[in-house]
């Protein structure tokens, strides 16, 4: 190419050899020969390689399983009557995988109050006896401002996953039109007709909120990389050196901490993540006027001993409920019992099983209950039992008196009779 380019410029064969230090026999033939710098070299396209007769086995292991690595491959080879090195198969494999693994991807950017994305995060924290207590870190993100809300959890139930959702809202000030979700249990069922199942608690949450739940497709975290991204941004600058005392101190100091960054510069964005979050703000749907309620939904039949059973333990309701199915709403160790949407009776939920708890109340009830005492006892207030009436083995089944009469009635029927 200097060559063509020098005798463009009008400079003679001698002086193009003599500025480049090469032969002017080389100077005249790549001239008088232009297009042989567009031939291939007929010597690389004829060789060969030693790995050739085995590129068909290599493909059929990397098909079966990508995890193979060069050097299984390569004593699989050894009995098979490669004689070559290891770093001819090791090229190879690593040719292949990288041909196999390019992916692109198609950055996207929603449109303010569209999207929020929200995950869960392990975090570890070492005691003083040594032993590791593990944490829990929710997070929600607003895709077009980057804000965060963050809160550290002890245990990832649905009803403690609810919980963060509002106190998510209520830190953005409104709703986001869809959220986008991991497959995790707490959200996503699985597919049904086609179509995906979400958790049904989650899915009336989400219709009281009006706000619509998508979830990601499976091994696909890249599409949900605004979340993901962040966990490594607040375990690097904030949990890193930092001191835990207690759950509460350390969720008050992870919001100052987000607040001040928020003043940032956003690294994709380019803006300041307060100034797009104003603008991003009144595009969010309002908060309801009722709360919704998170706590467990569980279904129980009333036993005839007027007691629903949950964990173990037995809990007194009122008599007129017998056989009726209730609805017990469970959190942190409150049991909330409802028949439809009557509030029957609160009770704390005790530690241990095989514990009665009971309103005294109701059993009272059932004792002043007339109508159900003669449905049990009778008229007379005494059992009727299920006993069969016996006949006595002493006492014969038929009375043995015998009506002792005179010889003259049997005359007088012997006369009718005739």
């Amino acid at each position: 190419m200097d060559i063509l380019l020098l005798e463009r410029k009008g400079l003679s064969q001698r002086e193009i050899a003599r500025k480049l230090g090469i032969s002017r026999n080389t100077v005249k033939k790549y001239i008088e020969n232009k297009d042989i710098l567009l031939e291939p070299d007929p010597g690389k396209l004829d060789r060969k390689s030693m790995l050739d007769p085995f590129k068909g086995n290599i493909l059929a292991w990397l098909n079966e399983d990508m995890e193979y690595k060069a050097t299984w491959i390569y004593d699989r080879l050894r009995p098979m009557g490669f004689v070559g090195s290891y770093e001819i198969v090791k090229r190879a494999v690593h040719e292949i995988k990288e041909g196999r693994q390019r992916v692109a991807y198609m950055r996207f950017e929603t449109e303010p109050g569209f999207q929020a994305q929200a995950d869960f995060g392990e975090f570890q924290i070492e005691n003083a006896d040594g032993t590791i207590r593990k944490l829990y870190l929710f997070s929600m993100i607003l895709g077009y401002s980057r804000k965060i809300y963050s809160e550290l959890i002890d245990r990832c139930d649905l009803p403690t996953f609810l919980d963060c959702h509002l106190h998510a809202f209520d830190y953005f000030g409104g709703v986001p039109e869809e959220i986008l979700y991991d497959r995790m249990k707490n959200v996503f069922i699985g597919k049904i007709a086609g179509k995906n199942k979400f958790n049904d608690t989650l899915m009336g949450f989400a219709l009281h909120y009006r706000f619509k739940p998508v979830v990601a497709p499976p091994y696909a975290a890249w599409v949900k990389g605004k979340v993901e991204r962040p966990y490594h941004f607040i375990r690097e600058g904030f949990w890193r050196g930092y001191g835990f005392i207690c759950r509460e101190t350390a969720n008050r100091d992870l919001l100052q901490w987000l607040n001040l960054k928020d003043e940032r510069v956003h690294g994709t964005t380019h803006e300041v993540v307060s100034q797009r979050f104003e603008r991003e703000q009144p595009h969010l749907h309002k908060m309801p006027v009722w709360t919704f309620d998170t706590s467990y939904r569980i279904y129980r039949k009333v036993c005839k001993d007027c007691t629903v059973r949950f964990e173990g333990n037995s809990y007194v309701v009122p008599h007129a409920l017998v056989g009726k199915h209730l609805v017990l709403r469970v959190k942190d160790k409150e049991m909330r019992v409802f028949d439809n949407d009557c509030l029957v009776v609160t009770y704390e939920i005790p530690e241990g099983k095989g514990h009665l708890i009971q309103d005294k109340r109701f059993y009272e009830a059932l004792k002043k209950d007339r109508e159900m005492n003669r449905r049990k006892y009778g008229q007379s207030g005494h059992a009727k039992g299920r006993a069969k009436c016996t006949i006595s083995p002493l006492k014969p089944p038929y009375s043995m008196d015998v009506e002792v009469r005179p010889p003259s009635m049997y005359d007088r029927i012997a006369e009718v009779g005739i």
